[in-house]
């Protein structure tokens, strides 16, 4: 039996409503005086080891153990730290136990049942680093070494975590600062060797929705004969990312060892990068920041360069779109990041170019995982209804990055991916990875309750608020519920008469329905004006 509840997935023991289970644990489990029986709690507690005590167990008494205080497990050689729970049902866990997430299970590596010892965990020393950075100095690289290798072997909470973010965020991070904590989380995990000179790939800094190029640029890169092994991540306050979306249509969760057979045979893929162990300290921080919202200049960086070099990239194109409501809304904000990552790219050996692009609206039609797969399917079909605008940026991006390849001109690269797209050939190679992936069995209609949001006056559309439409798409359950999202009927410079539908929300459950449509009607993200009032296009550089 299963109950879902904040997220969270778990397995609740047949004993709870009557029924015996085969292997039932007898009532009082046979220990010594300072160990306990290790089990399995079926909980996924995302990226945090957590341990589970019961408040009867003498030894919880003894230690004087405190509820969200860090232990320190121990079995056969193998140690794990996690966060403390405490639990009155023995249903749960009883006195004689230790109950371990799944996470916590996995990096101990034993059966259950196997007797373990639990004793108070060290605090972690590098706290006093990050106290220090609360209070404006400024620390050294053995300083960000130290914070991520604690955070890499679970030595920080999640509100410790919270506090290094909080006093690393905003502009609190130099130029130097920015490089050590770069390089200190690409230390903290597993590095990729392609054994080649010139290793492709894109990032765009996110905040707009629907930007799905990488599902194209992957296709047609790899169709023209470069290596270009693309692992991203899932949403982290957006409706879907790359991950989120290939999923609908292939399988995203490969280990190391299919990631690189299948590069090796495709020239590419777009997998999930948490399987890999690659920078897994951003996985980590990633997971505090999704709830809390925050997303820094320095961490973004640190994160995005982290992760591309430990994947074994060599040649890579940042996609920064500006626009009044997206992620970066100014020009020389743009240009601040731009510096920041050339100045950490330079220093860590990898050839990097930035594209500054449009980011007034989002990009194609579909927000949600269904829908984007959807427009990512039409373009690479080269179907007529297929969005023009995510086509042509992901011909933009592509061609720079084909250009990478040093038998290709300067300016001759889109051309050559407007080719391999029109002649197939990349909607052939997108289907030979999703079959080495995995293939789905792919349906692409949205969820069954549907919505329609209508024009309030004639005009014109002048505004499209990229933030809101976002927010409306993850409160109808995306990207957990992939068929969830919204689907843009009217963009940016589209005459509207009154009634006209702008766009449709999708849904798969009555609630996320009900908090999506109160959001669109407090604000339906969407301003109907004179032609005039459209805020004027920005240029690519």
């Amino acid at each position: 039996m299963f109950l879902q509840a904040d997220g969270l997935t778990i397995r609740l023991p047949n004993r709870i409503i009557g029924v015996q289970p085969p292997n039932h644990r007898p009532a009082n489990p046979p220990m010594s005086n300072d160990t306990l029986q290790v089990r399995r709690i079926a909980i996924d507690t995302y990226h945090e080891n957590v341990a589970y005590l019961n408040r009867e167990c003498g030894i919880y008494r003894v230690e004087g153990f405190q509820a969200l205080s860090k232990i320190q497990v121990s079995a056969n050689g193998a140690k794990v730290l996690a966060v403390l729970n405490v639990v009155d049902d023995a249903s749960i866990v009883q006195p004689g136990e230790l109950g371990l997430s799944e996470q916590a299970f996995e990096q101990l590596n034993v059966a259950e049942g196997c007797l373990v010892t639990v004793n108070h965990a060290e605090p972690p020393k590098s706290m006093d680093a990050v106290r220090r950075k609360i209070n404006g100095e400024r620390l050294s690289q053995d300083d960000f070494s130290s914070i991520t290798s604690d955070i890499a072997e679970s030595r920080y909470s999640k509100m410790e975590m919270a506090a290094f973010l909080v006093a690393t965020g905003q502009n609190n991070l130099d130029h130097d600062e920015l490089l050590y904590l770069t390089r200190a989380m690409l230390q903290s995990g597993d590095r990729m060797d392609w054994h080649e000179a010139l290793v492709a790939d894109k990032h765009c800094i996110g905040g707009i929705p629907g930007n799905r190029t990488s599902m194209l640029v992957v296709p047609i890169v790899a169709a023209h004969g470069m290596l270009i092994p693309k692992t991203s991540s899932r949403a982290i306050t957006s409706p879907a990312g790359t991950a989120d979306t290939m999923e609908v249509l292939t399988e995203v969760n490969l280990s190391p060892d299919q990631l690189h057979a299948i590069v090796r045979q495709e020239r590419g893929c777009l997998a999930w990068g948490g399987t890999a162990r690659l920078a897994p300290v951003d996985d980590m921080l990633i997971s505090v920041e999704r709830p809390l919202g925050i997303d820094s200049q320095g961490q973004l960086v640190a994160s995005i360069l982290s992760k591309k070099l430990a994947a074994g990239s060599t040649h890579l194109i940042i996609d920064i779109p500006v626009g009044p409501t997206a992620k970066v809304r100014q020009m020389r904000q743009a240009l601040t990041l731009r510096k920041l990552f050339e100045f950490v790219g330079d220093r860590l050996n990898i050839h990097l170019e930035v594209m500054i692009t449009d980011g007034r609206q989002p990009i194609g039609r579909g927000i949600g995982p269904v829908l984007e797969a959807r427009d990512v399917m039409q373009v690479l079909q080269n179907d007529p209804e297929a969005p023009a605008d995510l086509r042509q940026k992901s011909l933009q991006l592509a061609g720079r990055v084909i250009e990478f390849d040093p038998d290709v001109r300067g300016g001759q690269g889109y051309a050559i991916a407007r080719d391999i797209l029109e002649s197939g050939r990349a909607c052939a190679k997108m289907n030979e990875i999703i079959q080495a992936q995995g293939a789905k069995q792919i349906d692409l209609h949205p969820g069954k309750l549907c919505h329609e949001v209508f024009a309030g006056c004639d005009g014109f559309v002048t505004h499209i608020d990229n933030f809101q439409m976002a927010k409306i798409a993850r409160l109808a359950g995306a990207p957990m519920m992939k068929r969830a999202g919204v689907d843009l009927l009217k963009k940016l410079g589209n005459p509207v008469k009154k009634g006209d539908s702008l766009y449709r929300i999708y849904a798969e459950f009555p609630a996320d329905f009900k908090f999506a449509l109160d959001i669109a009607s407090q604000d339906n993200g969407y301003v109907i004006g004179s032609d005039e009032h459209i805020v004027k296009s920005l240029v690519a550089f």
